[in-house]
């Protein structure tokens, strides 16, 4: 009896199996390659993409140049061809002297995505035009962000040559700047990460709606690469608290630590300044080559280069602003030029009318479980511009409070006094403030400009 019932059990799998492959192959992959390229033929370019990464099959089909030369004539021909009627503009499709051309596959395909790449930067780049007064920079760079589908991500390349590819998590838009996150719970392990990089990411066909970054169709634009091999030896700590270690690598990048030394998040401080442009033109492995601006030389003024500057500083966490202000007509005197800078005062502590008040400061931070506030660290953003109002030192990083002594013209206020400070290639920013108890903010007393003489003198051409 066991033996019938096990020999029916085994007929019915033998059965069963046949149904399954049959299924299978009832596929739309199983279709003609014409009934395919006709069902093809009414999609849009986006999602023509998306199928050509399903197989091989799909791709080499997907190529087929009168389904692109058909798309291609819709988005660019003339104008005058769009009015005519729909039967008019097939047969002008159809009698296209391009078409009775032998191409290589995948021509018109290669055609329309170089000019609708080229279409989408110029429109992008043409938001970017009209300028703010008070900042030098953009005033549509928020809306150029969203317009282009921006986003940021970074690769973490491994000693071994492996890499993780992470999508930003988080994004705040603040006056000057932009912070990104990137958290998660799958980070490789800190000892074995030699480098991280950073890259735009916009869609292929820039304006033609939403796109799955991991699916794509998408293209990088290398921005930066910031070494991180030996972190905690080689970077500087600005802060802490109980759960993580704040560390910045360079130029506003800044890595979030456990205790263990594992990576908790990553946060980029990204200034507007030629922000679209270093994340949209370049390519996977080369940045973008911005042209450097320089003023225009004038032998006329003795002292040119050293007057004129304005200076727009802000201090925030996470849409937290503590401090913003503009200061306009800095200027140095040659007696200021030392040691290979020049010292513009933009705040004197032995004039207090000109003293700021800055909120009580504190580093915001998140991740998939936890979050926190590192205190008496935020994100300051600096531009500084010349006579003409072009950009000359633009940053954002992340600073930290350091605790000094008194000096004797400010022992009348009451409370500890501290320091912020951030230096680069181009400058130094230096700020000195004192702690108000009673009315639980800081009064900003000392703020001054380092400016390089050696930028100075390149940008104006000059020699000082």
């Amino acid at each position: 009896m066991e033996s019938s019932e096990n020999k029916m059990t085994h007929m019915k799998k033998q059965h069963w199996k046949p149904c399954v492959k049959s299924i299978c192959t009832t596929g739309i992959e199983s279709l003609p390659s014409e009934v395919i390229l006709k069902i093809f033929s009414y999609l849009d370019a986006v999602t023509l993409l998306c199928v050509s990464c399903t197989n091989k099959h799909f791709y080499h089909l997907s190529n087929d140049n009168m389904i692109w030369l058909k798309i291609y004539s819709k988005s660019f021909l003339p104008k005058r061809d769009k009015w005519r009627t729909e039967v008019v503009q097939k047969s002008a499709v159809s009698s296209n002297p391009y078409d009775s051309q032998p191409r290589e596959s995948g021509y018109w395909k290669k055609e329309y995505i170089v000019r609708k790449i080229a279409s989408g930067k110029a429109r992008i780049i043409q938001l970017l035009r009209p300028v703010n007064t008070y900042t030098g920079l953009p005033v549509e760079t928020k809306n150029a962000i969203k317009r282009s589908d921006l986003r940021w991500m970074i690769v973490l390349r491994e000693k071994n040559c492996n890499e993780h590819a992470m999508d930003q998590a988080d994004i705040y838009f603040n006056e000057i700047s932009i912070t990104v996150f990137w958290h998660g719970i799958n980070w490789p392990c800190l000892d074995t990460l030699s480098c991280l990089r950073l890259y735009g990411v916009t869609p292929v066909l820039l304006g033609e709606g939403k796109t799955d970054l991991k699916n794509g169709p998408w293209r990088r634009s290398f921005i930066s690469e910031y070494q991180i091999a030996n972190l905690t030896q080689n970077a500087k700590m600005i802060g802490c608290d109980a759960l993580v270690e704040l560390y910045h690598v360079e130029h506003g990048v800044l890595l979030g630590l456990w205790n263990k030394n594992e990576i908790a998040f990553v946060m980029a401080c990204l200034h507007y300044h030629q922000l679209i442009e270093r994340s949209i033109l370049g390519s996977a492995t080369a940045t973008y080559a911005v042209a450097p601006d320089k003023a225009i030389f004038d032998d006329i003024d003795p002292e040119y280069g050293l007057h004129g500057y304005q200076l727009h500083i802000d201090m925030h966490s996470k849409g937290n602003t503590y401090m913003c202000g503009t200061f306009r007509s800095l200027f140095c005197k040659k007696d200021y030029i030392r040691n290979g800078y020049l010292r513009l005062s933009v705040i004197s502590y032995k004039n207090n009318s000109q003293y700021l008040s800055l909120r009580k400061v504190g580093l915001s931070w998140k991740t998939d479980a936890l979050e926190g506030v590192v205190q008496d660290c935020c994100i300051m953003d600096v531009t500084v511009l010349d006579e003409s109002q072009k950009p000359f030192w633009c940053f954002s990083a992340p600073v930290s409070l350091i605790s000094t002594f008194k000096t004797p013209d400010i022992c009348k206020y009451f409370g500890p006094s501290y320091c912020m400070t951030h230096e680069d290639a181009t400058g130094k920013v230096y700020v000195e403030m004192v702690w108000m108890e009673e009315t639980q903010e800081y009064y900003v007393t000392n703020l001054v400009l380092y400016l390089s003489t050696q930028k100075v003198n390149s940008w104006f051409g000059r020699n000082y």
